[in-house]
């Protein structure tokens, strides 16, 4: 239930009454509101179910315990919400984890954008259009049945491929922005059967060159009626747009995110560098919120069910909500019917999924050198520092420890960590992956720049 608002008289009195009372042993002890330098705040948002942390943040009242009055407002696509919060139109957003990389580093624009939250854990999929899906089965009568083992891989794709290529009308992608996790995730799934999804080069800002499958952006809410018009023949995307395509029964999910990497990391909250530094307790207390956001979705089904109701709101997410809870409350469904367990679809905070690991930032820099948006190869200690700028743990640790003297956090709640997650293997290609070693793991793919 959305709790009422408050003035920031009533909450700043509010917050004095309660330390009144801890330091008389009336209640526990807890960490007092930080006095934020910005109070009211305009944060961005993309309508996909992994907007959710700042959407529960804002309406199960936990901003405003921070002392932080939130307006969150939806963006047209990736470029407007990024270019936004550059401009300090926005204080801060949900992003694609590529964002504030790219943008750091120069990919399409150059501005120093940092994180110091990951929103969450996989949350994607893949769907081709019910043409290609036909086409799929019939090549693998593997696939033809009411209910194909999953995971399915590109292979029959690399055949239709070369199909649609040789006739002179190369099959086309949609993903979400250059710099995304689907883009990469997709490139990922292609190049694993030996497709090549093209690569950026200083002449070609597409990413099309020597491509067997043509992938260009498509903004989230529309790929289903894209894909439904025939401009493209498949895409990437967050939820609920996998699930709608099966509600409207114009695509089939052949894959999700999940079982491309296991537990992956995908969005971030991400602010300018400058506002970082112009706001730090104001940036510790966003962080504290959008915390207790992630535990609060992660920690009953029945939160799931409440939070798909709030996001199938004409301002959040502004899908059906049935859709929305197809794959929030734990299951997918691949086609019409064939529905199935998938408890970690969507992790907001299971598994350390709130930290803000380099590792994570790594391997996203390794994508953008595999498939050219970072045009020389560099050495690992380049990605070492150039993680350790854009992404925040102490920020991080800072809210965490604060929300551990209210209570709301366990010690076990909190990593202790060297800000690298374990190598991993638990990818669709078996590839071990490890953060440290950013060169090694290039070498290992057998498709894209080293």
């Amino acid at each position: 239930m959305k709790r009422p608002t408050t003035t920031l008289l009533g909450r700043l009195f509010r917050g004095s009454a309660l330390a009144a009372l801890a330091a008389c042993g009336i209640l526990p002890a807890f960490a007092a509101p930080l006095d934020v330098e910005k109070p009211e705040l305009k944060l961005g948002f993309i309508k996909l179910t992994d907007c959710a942390p700042l959407v529960i943040a804002k309406e199960k009242g936990f901003f405003e315990d921070e002392g932080l009055f939130v307006e969150i407002e939806a963006q047209a696509n990736w470029k407007v919400l990024l270019d936004r919060v550059i401009s300090g139109e926005l204080d801060g957003a949900h992003m694609l984890a590529g964002q504030p990389i790219g943008a750091s580093i120069g990919i399409g624009t150059k501005a120093p954008v940092v994180t110091a939250f990951s929103m969450d854990l996989n949350g994607n999929g893949i769907t081709v259009s019910n043409e290609i899906w036909e086409k799929m089965k019939a090549l693998d009568p593997a696939l033809a049945k009411d209910k194909p083992e999953h995971p399915i891989t590109a292979e029959t794709i690399a055949r239709i491929a070369k199909e649609y290529k040789d006739a002179g009308t190369p099959l086309k992608f949609g993903m979400v922005f250059p710099v995304s996790t689907h883009n990469y995730e997709l490139r990922y799934w292609l190049a694993a059967a030996g497709i090549s999804p093209g690569y950026y080069t200083n002449g070609d800002t597409t990413g099309t060159t020597d491509a067997d499958v043509l992938l260009s952006v498509t903004p989230p809410p529309q790929m289903p009626a894209t894909l439904a018009q025939g401009t493209i023949q498949g895409y990437c995307v967050g939820e609920p747009w996998n699930q709608q395509a099966v509600a409207k029964k114009i695509g089939v999910p052949v894959i999700t995110d999940y079982e491309i990497w296991k537990n992956n990391p995908e969005k971030v909250f991400g602010v300018s560098e400058a506002w970082a530094k112009a706001n730090p307790k104001t940036h510790i207390a966003i962080v504290k919120a959008l915390i207790r956001a992630c535990k609060w979705l992660d920690d009953s089904t029945e939160n799931r069910k409440e939070a798909c109701k709030i996001l199938s709101q004409p301002q959040y997410v502004g899908a059906d909500e049935k859709v929305i809870a197809n794959s929030m409350t734990g299951t997918f469904e691949y086609a019409p019917g064939d529905v199935r367990e998938l408890p970690d679809f969507n992790v907001f905070f299971r598994y350390n999924a709130t930290y803000p690991f380099y590792s994570d930032c790594i391997w996203y820099l390794t994508q953008m050198r595999r498939w050219g948006q970072i045009p020389d190869s560099k050495p690992d200690e380049w990605y070492a520092e150039t993680a350790k700028k854009i992404y925040l743990p102490d920020v991080y640790l800072a809210a965490a420890k604060s929300l551990q003297e209210d209570g709301h956090l366990t010690d076990s709640d909190i990593p202790k960590t060297d800000g690298y997650r374990p190598a991993t293997s638990e990818f669709i290609d078996g590839v071990t992956y490890d953060g440290k070693q950013p060169n090694a793991y290039l070498k290992s793919l057998k498709v894209g720049l080293k």
